[in-house]
């Protein structure tokens, strides 16, 4: 019987997320790659998630479509809730997504009411739930007005199914829309999920950042470690068994270029020189200043995750600090 650790609140920050009441800590674990039938064993799975509430980590981010296959990590995740964490609902924030394709036909994605709802039930069965904290539309659709899109998440929210509503992938504009849509319904806006690390700086370069800050939504950041990049696996090439070796979807091999293998040891230089390992000085990168909300990582092991937690240690940096870095990425 698993018993939660009595200190677990004693380290971890916990922003607020936007305007709202809610506060996310500013690690938040996301079963993406590392919660479905694979070579993570459910021990495995279960280790990692206990370690990461023990730390403090309270939010568990999930979509509709994550394993692989499709549904896995949700159904994975229901079984360590019933195991280890049904006392602990209420300290707890769950997220869940819909937006890509989950089933056949012409009601399986994007964003219809239809889709979106349905899926919903679906997600709340699979992991045994009867609604989760947060709700998100997981990209917008080109072909759905986005009153319907948005006028579903709030039919979420009215129905007691989820808590809060949420967007991912929008671009500013589609989100400056979709708030002016859910808050004409009376459902605020509370976050946006976007991509975002050193390597990736599209929510500053196209103006997502401001526009959040303007209407005070929170932000929760997915690949801060560029899919592994930007952690010590690359520094001297490509592991045989990295995910770059395999050829993932997520990862090619052709991204790791001898430039880039120098723009990582450069980066890795200051990461030592601050007393961190470059994916801790990755994530205290992103959560810099307190306009990023949370930074989602994933984990295959409860050390990973423990190495990833130990960035809160250190989440200030110097002008100098921060002109290397951008005098590494930039050059």
């Amino acid at each position: 019987m698993y018993t939660a650790h009595p200190d677990r609140y004693a380290d971890m920050p916990y922003r607020r997320t936007g305007r709202s009441g809610l506060k996310l800590p500013a690690l938040s674990l996301g079963l993406w790659h590392n919660f479905g039938p694979g070579d993570r064993t459910v021990d495995t799975q279960r280790a990692i998630l206990r370690r990461a509430f023990d730390l403090g980590v309270t939010h568990f981010d999930l979509a509709n479509n994550y394993g692989p296959p499709p549904g896995a990590a949700e159904s994975a995740f229901g079984e360590a809730l019933k195991a280890d964490f049904a006392p602990y609902r209420d300290e707890l924030v769950i997220s869940t997504k819909a937006g890509y394709l989950m089933w056949p036909g012409p009601y399986g994605e994007w964003g219809s009411r239809k889709y979106l709802l349905s899926s919903l039930d679906q997600s709340l069965t699979r992991m045994g739930l009867d609604y989760v904290d947060i709700f998100y539309s997981h990209r917008p659709d080109p072909e759905t007005p986005l009153e319907e899109t948005m006028g579903a998440l709030h039919t979420a929210v009215q129905q007691g199914k989820a808590l809060y509503a949420g967007v991912s992938n929008y671009s500013p504009e589609q989100t400056r829309e979709a708030a002016r849509i859910l808050a004409d319904l009376g459902t605020p806006l509370l976050i946006h999920q976007p991509r975002y690390s050193m390597l990736d700086r599209r929510p500053e370069e196209s103006g997502l950042l401001d526009t959040l800050d303007e209407l005070q939504v929170g932000s929760i950041v997915f690949s801060p470690l560029e899919q592994g990049v930007l952690t010590g696996r690359y520094l001297d090439g490509i592991p045989a068994d990295s995910r770059a070796a395999s050829d993932s979807p997520f990862l090619s091999s052709d991204r790791i270029t001898e430039d880039l293998v120098q723009q990582l040891r450069a980066l890795d230089d200051i990461a030592k020189s601050r007393g961190q390992s470059l994916a801790q000085l990755a994530l205290a990168w992103v959560l810099r200043g307190g306009r990023v909300t949370s930074a989602l990582v994933g984990a295959s092991s409860p050390q990973q995750l423990e190495d990833s937690v130990a960035a809160i240690e250190n989440l200030e940096f110097s002008d100098e600090e921060l002109a290397r870095i951008e005098a590494v990425v930039k050059a």
